[in-house]
């Protein structure tokens, strides 16, 4: 599978959703997402840009953007230091400076993905609205982070990550799988989801959501805004009292 191919898909309008800003804070562009293509092409120079800006921090962050590209296309096992290095324009014991492991470096990009999936699902979530209303957004929200960061998505959710992760990584986990679980057990309270254990009607919904992601990008079919909406529609209808 090509995760890049993520980039062809159509992301969903959500008029509540964050907008993602770049890292000097100015929103990102409303242009359409780039072809795979184009984001293969331009990988290299967005790798040297982060390491030629200038020491310390940028530096840092040239390994961690390389580190996670070629954690998605090769896996965190079939990823070697030098590797990173090569790709980060470093030397490979640049990067023990700044972390002392490989496994401290994937744990480190584990958290970043993560904080970057938690500002685009749940910042100004509608905590009051109606669960159906709660679902669409964060449905929605989910659609416009695989499409927009593919590369952050493909290593998050397609990837096994359970052996490497750390205490504090695992910390972030179940803090988010908390925060949904409470949201499910107050719908349940409500009787506006079907009752039962959270975490299948959670398991059933992101499964979903991961399949629809992998079939669309495996075919390299793009996906509107019209088929994200199907998507929600029959997962609601699945979960719903």
């Amino acid at each position: 599978m090509n995760i890049h191919s993520l980039t062809q898909m159509s992301p969903p309008t959500d008029s509540k959703a964050p907008k993602p800003s770049g890292s000097n804070g100015e929103p990102r562009s409303s242009a359409p997402p780039a072809r795979a293509s184009q984001v293969a092409m331009s990988r290299p120079s967005q790798v040297a840009m982060a390491g030629s800006r200038g020491p310390g921090v940028d530096k840092r962050e040239a390994i961690m953007t390389a580190a996670l590209e070629l954690f998605v296309e090769r896996g965190f096992y079939g990823t070697i230091v030098p590797e990173i290095a090569d790709r980060a324009g470093v030397g490979a014991g640049t990067i023990y400076r700044y972390f002392e492991s490989k496994e401290a470096l994937v744990n480190a990009i584990y958290r970043e993905q993560k904080a970057l999936f938690g500002r685009i699902a749940v910042d100004d979530f509608p905590a009051t609205a109606p669960t159906r209303e709660q679902f669409r957004v964060l449905w929605m929200r989910m659609a416009r982070f695989a499409t927009e960061n593919p590369s952050s998505f493909g290593f998050l959710e397609l990837h096994h990550h359970a052996q490497y992760l750390d205490a504090e990584s695992r910390a972030v986990e179940q803090r988010m799988t908390e925060l949904f679980t409470h949201v499910v057990v107050r719908a349940q309270a409500r009787n506006e989801l079907k009752p039962g254990d959270p975490r299948i009607l959670m398991g059933l919904v992101m499964g979903a959501f991961i399949g629809l992601v992998r079939k669309c990008a495996d075919a390299d079919r793009p996906l509107a805004e019209a088929d994200w909406k199907l998507g929600e529609q029959c997962m609601w209808e699945a979960i719903r009292a």
